[in-house]
């Protein structure tokens, strides 16, 4: 009996130690412990970019489908201890914070330690490659932005200074004082002698209607009136014709008609042209001379179309020209020409110049700059030097801490002295390489990195819903 009891004893014993060790190899066997996955929201069922906070349906009625947050092994958890560096978008877009935030959906950003792996699209580089590569960087601010449109042209004589020595009447020349083109002349200064008929007779008018108004001093008040006007009509007449009044004051004190009278110069300037030879006969309206003022004169400047609107009257503008590389002049946009020149899909644009030195000689070559405010409130800009274009978007290197980089994709503006105006992308105090960039690029195939922001498997997480955009960094 004892012995059967002792039996039954062992025999209970060994099935519960045998119980017991099969659950340990279960347990040891089994994957460990999922916590429960959080939803994170809904994308297309064909195109992972579009996303919904919802459930929805695509066009053709299937089911969009559920994207969770990554699940995390209970046993494997362990708080993080490292310093945060900053805090990232849940859903895996580039936008990140510096302090801790919610998205638009009301879930809260991620931090991201030092010491963590990269996400997607991030670049490490060892501080001795960073020292070997020369890499520098510049924190992004706010600058006044002012662009600077430059164009070709030359000088040219201003058409509203320019005058015709023409006479109303016919004659000859007798004398030329101003006998070729080029020479300079001033204003009522003789340009020839002239023999005319017709002033002759216009003298002799004047002459005789003078004596008339003298000889009826004593006569009556009609008379004397009648007389006077005359005497006033034939010397109007030889103010009509460009006549001096040096030679008509020497008609009045001689009495005696003058066989030839002087043409006097209209302004000030250069003879641009002269058919008037001595001796020749010329009549009424025939061009003697032609006089040019190029006190002030223009530079006529080709603009290219998709620049044109950044030009308008009034304008500043400073203008090199090729023969006085060490001079600089300024001058004003006095017209935009109201064609476009479809050969060279460029507009003219009329620069007025001050030429009291007479430097600037029509026919010049110059360049002319024209500088065009962006606006009177400051705008983020970047170095020439921090931009990556491939053609088909512009990025900068952002650097996330030592030895840390993320390509980001911005949208510029206005290029000027040396700067980009940056409409989205960065933020104030973000700090971007602007040195050896391209060499980073080389080193982490940072074409890869960028492309695969576009590819399918990315969209899932780092993508940027179309449905709901998502907000960019600092809240902006």
């Amino acid at each position: 009996m004892v012995k059967y009891v002792g039996f039954i004893v062992i025999l209970l014993f060994g099935i519960g130690l045998g119980f017991w060790l099969g659950q340990q190899q279960v347990a040891l066997n089994s994957p460990p412990v999922v916590a429960e996955r959080k939803l994170l929201y809904y994308r297309h069922p064909m195109n992972p970019k579009v996303t919904s906070p919802t459930p929805a349906k695509d066009d053709m009625g299937m089911d969009y489908l559920p994207v969770y947050a990554e699940a995390q092994r209970l046993p494997e958890a362990s708080p993080q201890s490292g310093k945060i560096l900053y805090y990232r978008h849940p859903m895996g877009a580039a936008d990140t914070s510096p302090v801790p935030k919610k998205d638009e959906m009301g879930m809260d950003y991620l931090p991201v330690y030092e010491g963590e792996p990269e996400t997607s699209g991030q670049i490490r580089i060892s501080p001795e490659k960073i020292q070997k590569l020369g890499v520098k960087t510049e924190i992004v601010t706010k600058r006044t932005i002012t662009r600077s449109i430059r164009a070709l042209g030359s000088i040219q004589v201003d058409e509203r200074r320019i005058h015709a020595v023409t006479p109303k009447f016919e004659g000859w020349i007798q004398r030329l004082y101003v006998n070729a083109t080029g020479q300079a002349v001033k204003r009522g200064q003789p340009l020839l002698e002239i023999y005319s008929p017709e002033l002759l007779t216009a003298q002799e008018e004047y002459l005789i209607a003078r004596q008339g108004q003298q000889a009826l001093q004593q006569g009556s008040i009609q008379a004397r009136g009648t007389a006077e006007h005359l005497t006033h009509n034939a010397l109007q007449r030889l103010h009509y014709w460009d006549i001096a009044e040096a030679p008509l004051k020497r008609l009045q004190n001689q009495e005696k008609t003058l066989d030839t009278l002087p043409l006097l110069s209209p302004v000030n300037g250069v003879v641009m042209e002269k058919p008037a030879v001595e001796g020749m006969r010329f009549m009424p309206g025939e061009l003697l001379f032609r006089i040019a003022d190029l006190s002030t004169v223009w530079l006529i400047a080709e603009i290219f179309e998709q620049e044109i609107g950044g030009v308008h009257p009034g304008q500043a503008a400073q203008v090199h020209i090729n023969a006085y590389p060490d001079k600089l002049f300024s001058g004003k946009v006095g017209f935009i020409y109201p064609t476009l020149a479809t050969e060279t899909r460029t507009v003219k644009v009329r620069i007025e110049l001050p030429n009291s030195e007479g430097l600037l000689k029509p026919g010049l070559y110059g360049s002319v700059v024209l500088a065009t405010q962006g606006g009177k409130d400051a705008h983020l800009a970047v170095p020439d030097s921090a931009v990556i274009d491939s053609g088909m978007r512009q990025v900068v290197l952002l650097q996330r801490s030592a030895g840390q980089f993320e390509p980001r994709a911005v949208k510029l503006g206005l290029q000027t002295d040396g700067y980009w105006e940056v409409l989205e992308g960065l933020e104030t105090g973000d700090e971007v390489v602007t040195r050896a960039n391209f060499l980073i690029d080389a080193e982490s195939n940072l074409k890869s990195a960028l492309d695969s922001f576009d590819s399918p498997d990315a969209g899932a997480s780092q993508a940027t819903p179309e449905t709901t955009p998502l907000p960019q960094h600092g809240g902006q």
